[in-house]
């Protein structure tokens, strides 16, 4: 009779075991729960910039952003530490220019809650969350 017990504890034990298992890997890798992206548009003299963003899964739809103004989304780490954004900006002097607004490999550290970015006429820069300081990350002459 005790043999049959310890066997229902065991496998009761292992069910739990495999259930916290299987909810810790739905839940976002580092236990980050949301990010925050954001557009500035800094081109200055009045100039607007149209930005259309997307993921795999999630298309943000076209934008105009105006001179001085933000466009922003919040999104989840998925669990693979796979997550891309990518958008295509455009304003008088440029055309289609596609770069990543979001990777998981380069960003996570980098952006950790917030990837901010500023889009001005030299290119585009990028918050560093970690040293406080805006990076030079993209020029206009090529493309991502």
């Amino acid at each position: 009779m005790n043999g049959g017990l310890s066997v229902s504890v065991s496998v009761s034990v292992s069910m739990v075991v495999m259930i916290l298992m299987a909810v810790r890997l739905s839940e976002p890798v580092g236990g980050t729960e949301e990010v925050h992206a954001s557009l500035k548009n800094r081109l200055g003299s009045g100039r607007n910039m149209k930005v259309h963003c997307q993921s795999k899964d999630n298309d943000l739809g076209e934008q105009v952003v105006a001179d001085g103004g933000e466009f922003g989304w919040d999104f989840s780490v998925n669990a693979w530490g796979t997550t891309l954004f990518y958008c295509d900006t455009e304003w008088e002097q440029v055309q289609d220019y596609h770069f990543d607004a979001y990777s998981f490999e380069r960003d996570y550290v980098r952006c950790q809650s917030q990837c901010t970015w500023l889009i001005s006429q030299e290119g585009i820069y990028a918050l560093n969350n970690v040293t406080g300081f805006w990076e030079f990350f993209y020029t206009w002459s090529q493309s991502d």
